[in-house]
């Protein structure tokens, strides 16, 4: 596919890098899927024309496959990130230095687009170790590529998520209760494909105008919800009924101290940190308003993507349809 412009996405392959990587198919970019695992990225492939979308091993620590990920690329999008990591060290290695050698590498090559994919409550001064490394990781952007955008979101949901799905499992699978922890934090949760597509946006927008600062704008769902909150609408959705019961602080510790330590560590002490912070749009903050787009509310997508989890195969469009508000 020659002639086509260039765009590298690190964590290509991830659940939100789906969505960007076939978005910037659809605009005609030959995409390459800069990741760890590779083979994770074959399916990609058939987002686009043949050849158009390609696969690239470039472990963020590798500072010569992040260089030859990069070369010749109009467009960096780095959304590489991971949430928990059993050092401090290894943490940072993706979340920060990671950050600082993408957008290093890209400033060098004279990459014209950067977006760095952050988070909501990113900042050095933060209480968990995710959300500091998240804001150191911005700052190193800041720092070397200073023109980059850094986009920041609330708790993504869809088909493939990791949030209403693990909720939906809970509410299946744990008799009698439906165990929720930060039950009073408040989250904005935000449709994957709105997210994908704002990103597509601000890679239009800079192709007609390079930026010349750094810019940030915060994505968030139409809607605020207490974790207990959604965990009654996944409750409805599934077709369950059971009291939601919010597991005490010290409880809560207790039991992230102990799996935290097992494989998959399931749930941190860190994880309740972030927890204990609402994960909302800041006042004033540019979004969605500004890249002219009305976020999708969650009760309309997420229904669909938990009919699995349904309690029985009648209640599953009684479910849907109520939840949307379909009669």
């Amino acid at each position: 596919m020659t002639g086509q412009p260039v765009a590298t996405v690190f964590g290509g392959s991830g659940f939100l890098g789906t969505y960007v990587v076939r978005k910037l198919a659809e605009d005609g970019y030959a995409v390459r899927v800069a990741c760890r695992r590779t083979d994770l990225a074959n399916s990609l492939r058939q987002l686009g024309a043949v050849g158009q979308v390609a696969p690239f091993y470039a472990p963020l620590q590798s500072e010569d496959d992040v260089t030859a990920a990069i070369a010749g690329a109009s467009v960096v999008i780095n959304l590489a990130a991971i949430l928990s990591a059993s050092t401090v060290a290894k943490l940072e290695a993706v979340n920060v230095k990671g950050a600082a050698r993408v957008a290093r590498i890209a400033a060098a090559q004279g990459v014209g687009t950067l977006i760095h994919m952050s988070a909501i409550g990113a900042s050095t001064s933060a209480g968990s170790l995710y959300a500091k490394s998240r804001g150191a990781g911005e700052e190193e952007v800041r720092l070397n590529f200073p023109a980059a955008t850094i986009v920041r979101a609330s708790v993504l949901f869809g088909p493939e998520d990791h949030f209403l799905n693990l909720f939906a499992a809970l509410a299946r699978y744990v008799p009698l209760v439906m165990p929720v922890y930060g039950a009073q934090t408040r989250m904005q949760p935000v449709y994957v494909a709105d997210v994908a597509e704002a990103i597509r946006r601000i890679v239009a927008a800079s192709a007609e105008v390079r930026p010349t600062e750094t810019s940030v704008c915060e994505l968030g769902g139409p809607e605020v919800l207490t974790m207990a909150e959604i965990c009654r609408r996944v409750l409805v959705m599934t077709g369950r009924s059971k009291p939601v019961f919010a597991v005490p602080a010290g409880l809560a510790s207790l039991q992230a101290t102990i799996l935290e330590r097992l494989p998959g560590r399931m749930l941190t002490r860190d994880q309740l940190r972030m927890l204990s912070v609402d994960n909302v749009v800041a006042a004033g903050m540019p979004g969605f308003q500004e890249l002219g787009m009305a976020p999708v509310p969650m009760d309309l997508i997420a229904p669909a993507c938990l009919r699995r989890y349904a309690a029985n195969g009648s209640e599953k469009n009684f479910v849907i349809n109520q939840v949307s508000g379909v009669n």
